[in-house]
């Protein structure tokens, strides 16, 4: 696709798309989530499975972590409208597809995608160009973080209601904010009605890491680096939850690569599983 560099999808977008794609192709079922929409809206040159990033093997600890957070994201999502809570935001959507693949769902919800103008404008095009439409539920919500504008007041204005909770959730975020910006995401969420749930992925120091993947995690932050956007903050599971209190949430827990192994990989013969302290979950509640 012809699109201007300004407005497609940023590099990492693109990757968990393709990642979340590769999944359905090249692991056998059943898969943890089946998402083809990303790439369709990507249509990326034909010899796409080619790229290094893209290897079969060598990426599979890591599209088995990024499905394995979407899929819990997902069933915390159900979870919370079971008890009415109906406001979902995503932060930092991307090409997030919930709306798309789980219309059934999210008939029910109000969904806030928070994104900057441009890779926005482009999704909302591509939906439109596909036939999948932009439903009266699901609300774009164009922030332009460089000119400092605040994505909870951007919300207010597309029709967020701040007086009912809401699940709010970040993934493959927070390693690019500073310790200081991700408090400061967490201070603003942790100040929205009682009944709330922030859910975001954080990664872990890379000595940490299982040998195995670690260096494809080293290899991944010398490309974040060299693209200009490097990783900036990891934290221990312990500095996470303290970092949650201290910005005034009521509980908070973290969910490692194991309990995502224990829910969705458990009963698999091929030994796919997300890789032990690479990125995992913090879940706070209001």
């Amino acid at each position: 696709m012809n699109d201007n560099i300004n407005e497609a999808p940023d590099s990492t977008a693109a990757r968990v798309a393709m990642w979340r794609a590769l999944h359905a192709e090249a692991d056998a079922p059943p898969h943890v989530l089946k998402d083809t929409i990303g790439l369709e809206l990507l249509a990326p040159d034909a010899n796409w499975r080619e790229r290094g990033d893209m290897n079969p093997q060598f990426t599979r600890p890591f599209r088995a972590s990024i499905v394995a957070r979407a899929r819990f994201i997902e069933d915390l999502v159900t979870e919370a409208l079971d008890r009415n809570v109906a406001q979902y935001v995503i932060l930092g959507a991307g090409l997030d597809s919930f709306a798309q693949r789980r219309p059934e769902i999210a008939a029910r919800l109000n969904i806030f995608e928070v994104d900057p103008p441009g890779p926005q404008a482009w999704k909302r095009r591509r939906l439109i160009e596909l036939g999948y439409g932009v439903p009266e539920r699901l609300h774009f919500v164009p922030v332009d973080f460089e000119a400092g504008e605040s994505w909870r007041e951007k919300l207010v204005q597309n029709g967020f209601d701040e007086s009912r909770p809401a699940i709010v959730v970040s993934t493959g975020v927070s390693m690019y904010l500073t310790k200081e910006a991700n408090a400061a995401t967490l201070r603003e969420v942790a100040g929205f009605a009682s009944g709330s749930t922030f859910a975001m992925t954080f990664l872990l120091p890379i000595e940490l890491a299982d040998p195995d993947v670690r260096p494809g995690l080293e290899m991944a932050e010398k490309g974040a680096r060299a693209s200009g956007t490097p990783f900036i903050s990891f934290f221990t599971p312990a500095q996470i939850k303290a970092l949650a209190h201290d910005a005034g949430f009521k509980d908070a827990r973290h969910v490692s690569a194991e309990d995502l192994t224990q829910r969705y990989f458990a009963n698999r013969t091929d030994g796919l599983r997300p890789p032990n302290n690479a990125e995992e979950l913090l879940i706070a509640n209001t």
